[in-house]
């Protein structure tokens, strides 16, 4: 939306509202797009641009979801296995000693197998957050390249990494609210042939 500037309220005069410099980012007798800095360099928070936008909150909200299914599922795992290693010794004093090594020794192998399976889980719910970040920035990098040409800028840099400049300008917000808005949370994004 432009906005051609600028009337001045109350009762200044002519000659005074001629004086007065126009706010910062507007020029007069030029319309700009509100909301978008004029500079050669952008900045961006690559982290908070993810996990503020709606896409990440929704991902976010995922993966809290999916840990705590593993969590709940772990805890009964936890109790069941506790049971079987209460009852294997409790059973231990009436039994051969080969035969409760042979019990004793499947139980092991039931725990270390346990372990892995649920260690991939976790890896896999780690790796749907990984994933997600990839398919977001791949999505918003047009909505980014749209926001340099209207800026006019030569690079947006994360902002993590620039120690000192007087010119660069912290896009974040504003790429926020541009992706949130083409974007949504995501859900109803295009995906491949293969359902990745």
């Amino acid at each position: 939306m432009g906005l051609a500037l600028f009337v001045p309220f109350g009762g200044a005069s002519p000659g005074l509202a001629q004086q007065t410099p126009p706010p910062a980012g507007f020029e007069l007798g030029r319309q700009v797009q509100l909301g978008t800095p004029q500079s050669g360099l952008l900045t961006i928070q690559p982290d908070r641009l993810f996990s503020e936008s709606l896409f990440g909150e929704r991902i976010a909200q995922e993966i809290e979801a999916e840990g705590a299914v593993l969590t709940a599922e772990n805890r009964n795992i936890e109790a069941e296995l506790r049971a079987e290693e209460q009852d294997l010794t409790q059973r231990r004093s009436g039994m051969e000693p080969e035969a409760f090594r042979r019990l004793a020794d499947a139980f092991d192998r039931k725990v270390q197998e346990t372990r892995v399976t649920q260690d991939r889980k976790l890896r896999e719910i780690s790796q749907l957050n990984e994933t997600a970040q990839r398919e977001f920035f791949a999505a918003s990098l047009p909505i980014l390249e749209q926001i340099m040409r209207e800026t006019g800028a030569g690079a947006i840099l994360d902002h993590s990494t620039v120690f000192l400049s007087a010119d660069a300008v912290d896009i974040t917000d504003l790429a926020i609210s541009r992706i949130d808005k083409v974007l949504g949370d995501g859900q109803d994004q295009d995906r491949s042939p293969d359902g990745q």
